[in-house]
């Protein structure tokens, strides 16, 4: 039906940050797709430089408030091997719990507010009527059981202050342990409840990829080694010597492949390269959902982010009534130079911070590799494969398909930069 036209999309709506789409059709053909990341520059990397390594963690948190403790971990972690801290057992099992708190809140956020209006055909949850309320009240409570297990474990929530280098400064308290412990058992259905209603959506958009992730053998999102579909397995330290980075003239946020090709990181990479660690009691009750991965369906992204609210609700829970936690001395840091690197999983997949320090404990630079970044390219490949499949679809339609592929990305323009109105011509 529309053999000729641009779509020029400001501002993609409920996403993390702020992005633009161009596309240009002619003769029913795509010739041109630009998404463009239209954050400003934050200038992260220099302002780290000169600083002292222990206020690097809480500067490079502010990157991202939504998933500000994942860039704190990351950040912690490379600081770390640089000065050669090796955390305790105890210390790995709060950091995992401050994962999980960070997981649970901020995939519920994505799957309920963001993702749950496009499969009801509604524009926000304030649309819900009465027989939709449920999704409202369940989404208040996951997420509040995710913020208050940041809280209990790490402080806060956002920009948490109680995971320091090679330690914690506050040990979470028996009774509030009890409690918390109880609040995730009360949600553990409700997150059932979501793996079932995304599993039925008929969304469909399939493309093959090469999926990456950080693989680890408790599914904790710390510590194990990168692997990807086509066979590769790689040390955490050595991810960059596998990545190209591509400048996009267009956008504020630069691309990346891997060994020169697209890929993807996030929630359907993890599923599709380490399911095996899943919970045990994850395993049991949502086999069938699990089976379904690998999956090149790029919606099965948020079915694989509500997976990870149960293992994250699963794993919390074991951990907070079989773990004794304690007060431990610091660690000794003794100050030289080094080069470290973390890598975490992320909400939206691989994050890799690196970090060079002088003979004081100083910056003399740093590098962070971000997840919405390396899923860029696949991201805008996808949108070019998609038009020409709804070409014959009217306006608003078009608009509202190109809308929820790229929110089943789940991007975090904010982080990736180092939602829609559409103007038809």
């Amino acid at each position: 039906m529309h053999k000729d036209f641009d779509i020029n999309i400001d501002h993609i709506s409920k996403t993390e940050g702020h992005a633009d789409l161009e596309i240009r059709v002619r003769e029913g053909v795509v010739e041109d797709v630009k998404l463009k990341i239209s954050e400003n520059k934050r200038f992260y990397t220099q302002a780290i430089r000169n600083k002292v390594f222990n206020g690097v963690p809480q500067l490079v948190s502010r990157i991202c408030g939504t998933c500000s403790i994942a860039h704190l971990t990351c950040s912690t972690e490379a600081v770390e091997k640089a000065l050669k801290i090796q955390p305790s057992e105890q210390t790995m099992l709060l950091r995992k719990l401050t994962m999980y708190g960070m997981m649970i809140r901020d995939h519920a956020m994505h799957l309920y507010f963001f993702v749950m209006p496009d499969i009801l055909n509604k524009d926000s949850v304030l649309e819900f009527d009465a027989n939709e309320r449920k999704w409202v009240e369940d989404a208040f409570a996951v997420k509040g059981a995710g913020n208050n297990l940041s809280k209990l474990i790490a402080g806060r929530a956002v920009h948490a202050t109680y995971e320091q280098i090679g330690y914690f400064s506050s040990i979470p308290k028996k009774d509030d342990i009890k409690k918390m412990i109880e609040e995730l058992k009360s949600v553990r259905q409700k997150t059932i409840d979501l793996v079932d209603f995304l599993f039925n959506c008929n969304f469909n958009f399939e493309r093959k990829t090469n999926f990456v992730a950080l693989c680890t053998n408790d599914f904790s999102f710390l510590e194990g080694k990168i692997k990807s579909a086509d066979g590769n397995v790689i040390e955490e330290e050595d991810y960059w010597d596998y990545l190209n980075r591509v400048v996009i003239p267009y956008s504020q946020a630069t691309g990346f492949t891997f060994q020169g090709k697209e890929y993807m990181v996030g929630a359907s990479a993890r599923l599709a390269l380490n399911k095996d660690a899943l919970h045990k009691e994850t395993k049991k009750d949502l086999s069938k959902y699990i089976n379904i991965f690998p999956s090149y369906n790029v919606y099965h992204n948020n079915l694989a982010q509500a997976i990870e609210i149960l293992h994250s609700i699963d794993h919390s829970i074991e951990i907070l009534e079989t773990a004794e936690f304690k007060d431990e001395p610091r660690p000794e840091i003794k100050m030289k130079a080094g080069k470290g690197i973390g890598v975490v999983e992320a909400p939206r997949g691989t994050l890799y911070h690196m970090i060079d320090l002088d003979d004081n404990g100083k910056i003399r630079y740093g590098n962070f590799v971000i997840p919405t970044a390396q899923n860029q390219i696949k991201m805008e490949n996808d949108i070019r494969e998609l038009v020409p499949k709804i070409i014959d679809k009217n306006k608003h339609e078009i608009q509202h398909e190109i809308e929820k592929l790229i929110r089943a990305y789940d991007p975090c323009m904010s982080c990736a930069s180092h939602f829609l109105k559409i103007k038809w011509k």
